[in-house]
């Protein structure tokens, strides 16, 4: 077994010590060692208009790779994958599973379907049962929530010999699809002599790293283990990650090695908008790449008592409260704030918090894309909220502590304790740089795209 080591740019996989034409490779394995105006009225307009974002080249995401190389990469094995309708081939827009089962040359045992479902028909928090597909006839796993036992049991009743993850992730902790990947990798391990397969995509919002590391007793559904809040890597880099530094503790052991079938014409200084990529949904409430950039940092809205736009056409960009009123975006756009300006808005959700409630508040726009740090406009937004609203606070879920929900988003108890002395966002924003700097030296071993900052 061999340590994991970055491979050059534009090759299409990572190698572990195999040579000569086959399907390892094109594959990346990763070895067990391894303003306020006058008056205070109107919101002041610093930036210039947003530039537009043109694709800097086709990008092929793995899926795409190994389809062009007729799936060999599944030749005489039996697959189960975990997927959802991000999982297409250019070709048509086609799920990978509809795609293989068409094709006759990959033997696809079972689908695994994690939160909103194989299909896509599930909202936040829900899925789709388990069932038998229509159009393939291959039965459909509810993966959502489903621990390693859970996922054992998948494996001996499907006869599977191969895991495969391919979803479009979004690069944040407390974005459940990495953590039904975790789950299936420890299920990999304990049962034995699975082979772990990742079809890469890109992160959407790139490569660099942002946040706090999640702490001891802070783990739940939407942070299972010691990962940054938002990581800057690739589903296939995160597995790599998991496999060489958390599966030892959480499974018992390790995968001897987890094949990635790299991303071609990706490097991590690119953003969604410029892969040329079709958006796919990667989940209901996640409906443009520009929800995905700010979604690591407004998703902490969740543990406020501020509606996040769920329940609008524009979730993680409206946010506001029926309490709020025009001052927050005169406020925020005062503090001119990298990469963003702030609208006054009102909204009236269909669901979710604040139901048919008029909610007023702001709508974030984001006009210099690569200067975006989400989690602290969203740190500069609560902040603010807190010094001008006296109704402002947390999501009631713990009566004892009703910001434990910020923690587990957050990942400690820290974010909560500076935000209720009063601290500055630059004031709090201080508290994560030391586990950005570390995190980036972690998981540096694991990373199969080259960064350049």
């Amino acid at each position: 077994m061999t340590k994991p080591t970055p491979d050059s740019h534009g090759d299409t996989t990572a190698r572990s010590g195999h040579s000569g034409i086959s399907r390892r490779g094109m594959l990346a394995a990763a070895g067990a060692g391894a303003a306020v105006t006058a008056g205070g009225l109107l919101p002041a307009t610093a930036h210039a208009a947003r530039p537009a974002q043109e694709p800097r080249q086709t990008v092929r995401p793995g899926a795409d790779v190994a389809a062009d190389d007729d799936w060999s990469v599944f030749a005489g094995r039996k697959i189960g994958v975990i997927t959802n309708p991000t999982g297409i081939v250019r070709d048509g827009l086609i799920s990978i599973v509809d795609q293989m089962h068409a094709s006759g040359k990959v033997d696809v045992g079972a689908v695994f379907g994690p939160e909103h479902g194989f299909r896509g028909s599930a909202q936040a928090g829900e899925s789709e049962d388990t069932y038998v597909d229509e159009r393939t006839g291959i039965t459909v796993y509810d993966a959502y929530g489903a621990n390693a036992a859970k996922f054992e049991t998948f494996y001996a009743e499907s006869g599977i010999d191969t895991v495969v993850f391919d979803i479009q992730d979004v690069g944040v902790r407390f974005y459940t699809y990495i953590w039904t990947m975790y789950e299936a990798m420890i299920a990999a391990i304990r049962t034995g002599g699975k082979t772990f397969v990742v079809l890469d995509r890109p992160n959407p919002v790139g490569g660099t790293p942002h946040g706090a590391m999640m702490r001891d007793g802070f783990t739940s559904g939407v942070g299972k283990d010691k990962i940054l809040q938002a990581h800057g890597m690739t589903a296939g880099e995160v597995a790599r990650y998991f496999n060489g530094e958390l599966m030892a503790e959480a499974a018992g052991g390790q995968l001897d090695e987890i094949e990635v079938v790299k991303v071609d014409g990706w490097s991590p200084d690119m953003l969604f908008a410029e892969t040329g990529l079709t958006w796919t949904l990667p989940s209901p409430n996640m409906p443009t790449p520009d929800t995905a950039l700010l979604y690591y940092g407004t998703g902490l809205f969740e543990a406020t008592n501020m509606s996040e736009g769920r329940g609008t056409t524009r979730p993680f960009e409206l946010i506001g409260a029926p309490y709020a009123d025009h001052r927050w975006a005169a406020t925020l756009n005062e503090r001119d704030i990298p990469g963003v300006e702030f609208r006054e808005a009102y909204f009236n959700p269909t669901f979710s918090k604040h139901a048919g409630e008029v909610c007023a508040g702001v709508q974030v726009h984001i006009m210099e894309p690569h200067e975006v740090n989400s989690l602290l406009v969203a740190t500069h937004m609560m902040t603010a909220a807190r010094d001008l609203y006296d109704d402002f606070g947390w999501r009631a879920l713990d009566g004892a502590n009703p910001g434990r929900w910020l923690g587990l988003l957050t990942g400690s108890d820290k974010f909560q304790q500076l935000f209720e002395a009063g601290a500055s966002a630059e004031q709090i924003s201080r508290m994560w740089r030391a586990d950005e700097r570390s995190f980036d030296r972690q998981r540096r071993q694991y990373l199969l795209y080259p960064r350049t900052r």
